[in-house]
């Protein structure tokens, strides 16, 4: 790491440290927590319902912070995971040191540090979703010498009391200012502390989602992260929920990831764009134009699509957000720049080099620095995703395309230029399959495709027959047909699912 990356870093420790975080050591965190007076440490670890649990420690003295940071703390798991019995539920949470960051929301100072779980045996929980998401990535590291790289789109409505003020035009919110986008301040603060504690942002701004009724105002924005290797895509998806959660709560605003908050406005979805690395060259492009490589990957995906909902779709409104015509997929294919396909090849700035040059004529030292920033991008998943599951899944489902004999022609074949809904291509549009349109459909398409999942030992066989249970357990098939137009009832199922993941 450079120092300028060392000194500009947000991050306190790798400031003080003068190390990137994946250098820490336990010798690093204990001489930040004695020099820094740090009297809490909070283990942090992600169960089975998607959000960050807490275990705090007071430290009280060199040796007992040692001890813990080197052994970690036993755990219930049967009351973190329903695919651990009661019988014999004790875990271990071990912290990933690498993780480290000050609490930003604590009124003492306090480190927090995400951990990974163990079994009884010591070794890592084969069900465990981090676990999962690990050895996803070692695998596809194995089989291409590729560093597979993520980022994660995070959008999100901030809910409150309707002032009838500056009110921003229905459906028209897409990168407001103040005032009409009320809430910018709540969502800067939260892009820095997001980077306080490790988060790499590309961005925030104001999205789409902008409407009111006679009791609220609703005002969705989003987080865009910059590529990352996927543990940490991962990680800080996650810290930034709560993160986000916490400032409303402080705000006295409602802050809301659900896929659907009414019919008819624009969801929240959770996009994860993707890339391929070799010694840091992006390996999508090659003659600048997306090479066979990233069609593969593609192709992959699409084919594994359906059964990647079972991870990234959870709950009945997901299906409510996932319908033609709300620039959300619906159908089975690829394009560039389309957002109604299940995967985007957004621009990548692939020949488009000089735009720096006429907009800045008298500065000649502004050549554009850096490799391809070329990705494709998955449109389906939402809020209520179960990120580690989801993101080792896109990981599984991009080898999976790599090593299918058939890729590039399924590649062509799925590619669309064109508005697909449009009646003079209702034959293409005939052609293509469609996503799940429940939970239970989506649970039929993982059983269909779980051998995707499974193969390598991944994804465990007890983890793929627990999902699909959950799933089906929703009874939900047909539910978008029979909740139509009966919109006290999509209200109440809304509500129910307004604080997932």
């Amino acid at each position: 790491m450079k120092d300028s990356e060392i000194l500009m870093n947000p991050n306190e420790l790798v400031r003080f440290l003068k190390k990137p975080a994946a250098d820490f050591t336990k010798a690093d965190i204990i001489r930040f927590c004695e020099e820094k007076e740090i009297e809490m440490l909070n283990f942090r670890y992600v169960a089975e319902d998607g959000r960050l649990k807490t275990l705090n420690f007071i430290i009280t003295s060199r040796e007992h912070l040692d001890s813990v940071l080197s052994h970690g703390e036993r755990v219930d798991g049967s009351s973190l995971f329903s695919f651990i019995e009661a019988g014999s539920s004790d875990l271990y949470v071990v912290p990933r040191y690498r993780t480290a960051f000050l609490n930003p929301f604590s009124d003492v100072p306090t480190i927090d540090i995400l951990c990974s779980f163990y079994n009884s045996e010591g070794k890592p929980l084969e069900s465990s979703p981090e676990y999962i998401l690990r050895k996803a990535h070692e695998e596809f590291r194995s089989q291409t010498g590729l560093t597979f790289k993520t980022l994660g789109e995070l959008e999100y409505y901030v809910i409150t009391e309707k002032e009838d003020f500056y009110l921003g035009p229905d459906q028209k919110g897409y990168h407001s200012s103040e005032p009409f986008a009320k809430f910018g301040e709540l969502r800067a603060e939260a892009l820095r502390l997001i980077a306080h504690a490790g988060g790499k942002i590309k961005y925030g701004h104001a999205e789409v989602g902008c409407f009111s009724d006679d009791d609220y105002y609703y005002e969705q924005h989003e987080v865009e992260f910059l590529p990352t290797e996927p543990e940490q895509a991962a990680e800080q998806m996650i810290i930034a929920k709560w993160i986000l959660r916490n400032l409303g709560y402080r705000y006295g605003v409602n802050i809301s990831f659900a896929p659907k908050i009414t019919v008819g406005k624009a969801g929240s979805g959770m996009h994860f764009h993707m890339l391929a690395e070799k010694d840091g060259k992006n390996m999508l492009v090659e003659n600048g134009k997306l090479g066979p490589l990233a069609k593969k990957m593609i192709a992959g995906i699409l084919d594994a699509a359906d059964g990647l909902t079972a991870f990234g779709n959870t709950i009945p409104t997901s299906y409510l957000r996932l319908v033609p015509h709300q620039e959300a997929p619906t159908n089975i294919c690829w394009g560039d720049r389309n957002r109604s396909v299940v995967v985007r090849v957004p621009l990548g700035w692939s020949g488009a080099t000089n735009m720096i040059y006429d907009a800045n004529p008298a500065d000649c030292n502004c050549q554009p620095q850096g490799e391809s920033k070329q990705t494709y991008e998955f449109r389906v998943p939402d809020g209520s995703a179960d990120i580690y599951s989801l993101v080792a899944g896109l990981i599984v489902a991009s080898l999976h395309g790599i090593n299918m004999p058939n890729s590039l022609e399924m590649a062509e074949k799925l590619y669309v230029d064109v508005n697909i809904f449009k009646p003079e291509f209702k034959e293409k549009l005939a052609t293509l399959k469609q996503l799940p349109a429940s939970c239970f459909e989506s649970a039929d398409a993982l059983e269909a495709k779980r051998s995707i999942f499974e193969n390598n030992g991944i994804f465990p066989k007890g983890m793929i027959d627990s999902k699909i249970k959950k799933l089906k357990a929703f009874d939900d098939k047909g539910l978008s047909e029979k909740l139509f137009g009966k919109n006290d009832e999509i209200a109440k199922l809304v509500e129910k699912y307004m604080h997932i993941g």
